[in-house]
């Protein structure tokens, strides 16, 4: 995908006058007055003028994002029917999750959701309001040793994620989710710089909140 619009410009709130909202894009507008029922649970739905309205009416000044990465559910969840609602079980770090796009947005692919996203993003920042995004380093959806390999346990497992020293070697689990990424690494500390430098120059987004910040 390419950027096909410029996104407005950071509006560089001053700290000690930032509210911030904490928001999860689906059930923010699931059911808001005011915004079309086929926008509602969307990034569209949030950039609608009713859901700003209503943030401006509040005072707030940055929308603090729940997890919009990519994401892929639990194996636990999909063999019950269930889905990961609040999407900290993330697939891809320089992604944005598809089923937060309305569906015409999906329809047309890949870039139509990029786009989604990224105009979102430009209309809160023509209201002046800062984006902000809960973004989970620290583990994946790949889950502990019995988990599937879908993305960085493929490549190197060894290298993305902390391991035991003993044998056999098992997946250490800080997270509660059964890995934790190996920050250790110097390839694991560039792909996440690389993807908080993706979400700021081509997302447009003003900030990070770091999910269990201590295990990195």
């Amino acid at each position: 995908v390419d950027p096909s619009f410029p996104i407005a410009p950071h509006p560089h709130v001053p700290w000690e006058t930032t509210v911030i909202y904490e928001i999860h894009v689906k059930g923010f507008t699931k059911n808001m007055p005011g915004v079309p029922p086929e926008l509602r649970g969307t990034y569209a739905g949030l950039a609608h003028p009713a859901s700003v309205s209503y943030l401006k009416d509040l005072g707030v000044t940055a929308v603090e994002l729940l997890p919009v990465h990519a994401k892929c559910d639990e194996p636990f969840l999909t063999e019950r029917g269930l889905t990961n609602y609040w999407g900290y079980s993330t697939l891809s770090f320089f992604a944005p999750e598809p089923s937060y796009a309305t569906d015409a947005s999906r329809a047309r692919g890949a870039q139509a959701v990029f786009d989604e996203l990224r105009g979102m993003v430009s209309l809160l920042h023509q209201a002046c309001i800062e984006v902000i995004l809960d973004v989970v380093y620290n583990h994946t959806c790949e889950g502990g040793d019995a988990g599937p390999s879908l993305s960085w346990r493929g490549l190197d497992s060894d290298l993305y994620y902390r391991h035991t020293s003993s044998r056999p070697v098992l997946t250490i689990d800080f997270t509660g989710t059964g890995n934790t990424v190996n920050m250790d690494h110097p390839k694991s500390i560039q792909m996440v710089m690389y993807s908080l430098r993706y979400w700021v120059c081509e997302m447009g987004v003003d900030g990070f909140r770091f999910d269990l910040a201590a295990t990195l």
